[in-house]
């Protein structure tokens, strides 16, 4: 079998929202590419690839479509050769073309009072030369490198629409034969124009950095320094050269460094950061911290248990740059309209000038008309829309506590009318307590000790809360043989010359066993039974009755759900009565108990084929079916790694109005979406009609443009704004 990977790389050179489909065409050219997803609001691709295919054959096959990658976290060759891309350059491009630029447009708007302040034509070219060719320089480059490979981009529309302003300007200043006044020439508008859009690119940049601020904010949190324990001393090394197993000392005030659980000490923690949760978390022997998260008030000493790519703080940088670097599925449509939109703007602005020159004989404002029409056409709005939506929904889902896996993820949540819990640990506190033990032969003490020895290995709550009964007794466990997690139905395990079965009704009747339901006292619990064979038969010894409290907050998730016109569903493996107990304190709408696990991944696909776009909320290893056949897979990092890895989103805390807060969130990214969207197309669907009839001036052109992409980029930046507050 072929091996896959995933490569990260920078991508130079992208303007609009045209380059997109040009890179991801000239990367997916290569043998071995499986894909190419281009992020234009992040300025990276990521390749999945076979193993057989290197960097160097990437970027080669991206220089040919006239554009550079550089491997994340490296230098380019701009860098090398010391020149730095304008947008880096910070405020001097701007700030250059802006000095050289206001004597040529004061002149025009002295006009408006009156005053006559035109310059020769001279010192008008003397201050345009240099915004044309030097602070200008850069769209001639991407302009030639785009035309080499047989394309166009926005930096090819500017180029060419600017160096017609400018060179009619020369030809009308050499032509002219007048005796009085001068010629009208048109050097402000070119240089106007390279201004506004020099400008414009200044501040999308500066915008779109913002939409990844949850992600430097998460990087940041990396601690740079550990102290651990070698050769009975406590000596500072860096972070990321601690090992599993090693002991660590975290002060008060400290980041911790690294994953792990405390040995020793107790504090308070601040995983505010990470997890999203607002209060500090006490911790103690035997618990676990995330590294990056603040050690307040004690002294703590940890194992390591979780380093470097391995550790939660980096699978959920990891989690969200692949979130923000994905594409979303409406964004396929865009990559489409964007690479056709440059050919087809530029013969638009062919049949303006034809119709001007030729039918109206006005040569002069057919090309100006031309230019405004090349303008106000840059696709960058459209290739920005949903990129920055996605990044800035992403940066604040990770804020809140809620990792999105990718981009598709939001979509499916926007559209999910049917939301299924699982019960233990999701609806409830997942903590069950031992309420009822009867023994059927023999004596409560014996029961107890013959269920705790059976239970000790397990992970499972109820045989969790046995072998607390248990120890509440100080009751010791036996050693059993053969211990056995039988999926679906409970364990079993040998001790003495004797098999021990403790599990859920529906295994016990498969067992043939009859069950005397009337001694069950404690209403609405979760029951187990306890049963032994040997040779010959099987023997019920023992019933169990546990009840686990729904959490705090889960009535009002259900009411928020139900008032979104969200229908909400239970699906468990624990009893009838059980189940109807939660679902009539939570007021479900509906709700399935004594469900197998592989049985839950069915009634999801029922409720999909009833038409349903369903989310599945769950913790356990018996929720990953599930999970994965969803529409909407999220699952609680409370729960288990298996459960994590099916899921579409990941809820960091144990909290249930977590799932409110990513529904809303996801509704609220693609409403983002849909606005950028609308405004990228009525820019370009109002602006081309205008300015091929002569109705728009090239600088208001210009400005227009730059302000496109400016607004849909601050749209996507409100998202950052929203905190979950009803």
């Amino acid at each position: 079998m072929t091996s896959v990977r995933q490569l990260q790389f920078k991508v130079k050179g992208m303007s609009c929202g045209s380059c997109v489909k040009r890179v991801e065409k000239a990367l997916s050219a290569v043998p071995g590419v499986i894909s190419a997803n281009v992020n234009l609001a992040t300025e990276q691709v990521m390749v999945e690839a076979s193993a057989s295919v290197n960097a160097g054959q990437l970027a080669e096959a991206a220089e040919k479509g006239g554009y550079q990658l550089e491997a994340m976290g490296g230098v380019s060759q701009a860098e090398d050769s010391g020149e730095t891309p304008f947008y880096r350059q910070d405020w001097f491009p701007v700030a250059g073309a802006a000095v050289l630029t206001i004597p040529l447009v004061l002149p025009m708007i002295g006009l408006l009072f009156g005053k006559h302040w035109m310059l020769p034509p001279f010192w008008q070219w003397l201050l345009a030369t240099p915004v044309q060719f030097y602070f200008g320089a850069r769209f001639y480059r991407a302009g030639w490198l785009a035309l080499k490979a047989g394309t166009g981009n926005m930096d090819l529309l500017i180029a060419i629409g600017t160096s017609a302003a400018y060179g009619l300007s020369i030809y009308l200043w050499f032509t002219f034969t007048g005796h009085h006044g001068g010629p009208e020439l048109y050097f402000e508008t070119s240089a106007a124009v390279l201004t506004l859009v020099l400008l414009g690119k200044y501040l999308e940049h500066r915008a779109k950095e913002k939409t990844t601020d949850a992600l430097r904010a998460l990087e940041s949190l990396r601690p740079t320094e550990a102290r651990i324990l070698r050769d009975e001393k406590w000596i500072t090394v860096a972070a990321t050269s601690v090992v599993d197993g090693q002991r660590v000392k975290v002060l008060p005030g400290e980041r911790i460094p690294v994953d792990g659980e405390v040995i020793s000490g107790q504090s308070n923690v601040d995983e505010a950061l990470i997890s999203g949760e607002s209060i500090p978390l006490h911790k103690s022997t035997g618990d676990k911290v995330i590294g990056g998260s603040v050690n307040l008030d004690g002294v703590l000493q940890l194992q390591a248990a979780g380093v470097g790519t391995e550790s939660t703080l980096s699978k959920i940088i990891r989690m969200v740059e692949q979130a923000q670097g994905a594409k979303a599925p409406v964004q396929a449509l865009v990559d489409k309209v964007a690479a056709v939109f440059v050919p087809v703007v530029l013969v638009v602005a062919l049949f303006t000038l034809l119709g001007w020159g030729v039918i109206g004989g006005a040569w002069v404002a057919g090309i100006l008309n031309a230019v405004a029409v090349l303008v106000i056409a840059c696709p960058c709005a459209l290739g920005l829309a949903t990129p920055a939506a996605i990044m800035a929904g992403t940066g604040t889902a990770a804020r809140l506590g809620i990792l999105v896996k990718d981009a598709a993820a939001l979509e499916q949540a926007n559209q999910v009318d049917l939301v299924v819990f699982d019960k233990t640990g999701t609806l409830t506190m997942g903590q069950p307590v031992l309420t009822q033990l009867t023994a059927l032969n023999g004596t409560e003490h014996k029961l107890l000790e013959l269920a705790c020895s059976l239970q000790q290995h397990s992970e499972h709550p109820l045989g969790k809360a046995v072998v607390a009964a248990a120890e509440q007794q100080q009751i010791l466990p036996r050693v059993t043989d053969d211990f056995q997690v039988v999926a679906g139905h409970g364990v079993k395990g040998a001790l003495d010359d004797q098999q021990l079965l403790m599990g859920s009704s529906h295994w016990m009747r498969e067992l043939g066993l009859e069950l005397p339901l009337e001694r069950i006292e404690t209403k609405g619990a979760s029951v187990a039974w306890l049963a032994r064979q040997n040779s010959s038969e099987t023997e019920l010894i023992g019933l169990f009755c546990f009840r686990d409290a729904v959490k705090p907050e889960a009535e009002h998730t259900i009411r928020q759900l139900q008032q979104q016109g969200i229908r909400v569903a239970m699906l468990t493996g624990d009893s009838q009565a059980s189940a109807e107990l939660v679902a009539a304190e939570l007021g479900l709408d509906s709700y399935q108990a004594e469900v197998l696990p592989g049985d839950k991944a069915d009634f999801i696909a029922r409720y999909q084929q009833q038409g349903y776009r369903v989310a599945m909320v769950g913790d356990g290893i018996n929720d990953a079916p599930a999970l994965a056949q969803a529409d909407l897979g999220m699952a609680m990092s409370t729960g288990t790694e298996v459960a994590i890895s099916a899921a579409d989103m990941t809820l960091m805390r144990g909290e249930t109005q977590l799932v409110v807060a990513a529904l809303r969130l996801s509704r609220l990214t693609y409403r983002k979406i849909k606005q950028n969207l609308f405004w990228a197309f009525i820019f370009n669907t109002l602006g081309i009609p205008l300015a091929a009839l002569g109705y728009l001036n090239p600088i208001i052109a210009g400005a227009a443009m730059a302000f496109s992409s400016l607004l849909v980029v601050s749209n996507a930046l409100l998202l950052q704004r929203w905190g979950n507050k009803e």
